[in-house]
C-alpha cells in the first residue's frame, strides 16, 4: 500500500515536472508493470487515491476449505478421546480412520 502510495506520489504532476516511469520504478522499488497498473487504477476510479492504493477484495476464495466445522471438530476430539480396546492413547493411535466420518479428502490428507 505504501509503495502505491509514493508511486502515486512521484506521478502527481501537480507539484512540478514528473520524472520518466523508469526512474519513478527505480525510486520508489516497484516494476514498470506495477507503476502502469497503479496509474490505470487510479484513471479508472476516477481519481480516488484509497481505491487506487488498496488491495481489492477476492470475491471468491481461491479454494474452498475441505474442512467443515463439524470435520475440525471430530479432528481435535480424535486425539482427547479414549481409544477403543486400548488402556490409554498413545501416538501410533493418532491416525484417522476412513469410517472416522470425515470426509474423504480430509482423510486422504492425514498420513
Amino acid at each position: 500500500m505504501i509503495r502505491r502510495a509514493r508511486v502515486l506520489l512521484a506521478l502527481d504532476s501537480s507539484v512540478g515536472e514528473v520524472d520518466s516511469q523508469e526512474v519513478i520504478s527505480a525510486r520508489v522499488g516497484v516494476s514498470a508493470e506495477t507503476l502502469r497498473l497503479v496509474a490505470k487504477r487510479f484513471a479508472e476510479t476516477g481519481g480516488d487515491v484509497w481505491a487506487a492504493i488498496s488491495r481489492s477484495k477476492c470475491e471468491h476464495p481461491p479454494v474452498p476449505s475441505p474442512v467443515t466445522g463439524e470435520a475440525e471438530a471430530k479432528l481435535i476430539a480424535l486425539p482427547c478421546s479414549q481409544p477403543l480396546g486400548e488402556g490409554r492413547p498413545t501416538v501410533r493411535l493418532f491416525h484417522v480412520q476412513p469410517d472416522s466420518g470425515l470426509p474423504a479428502n480430509v482423510t486422504s490428507a492425514i498420513p
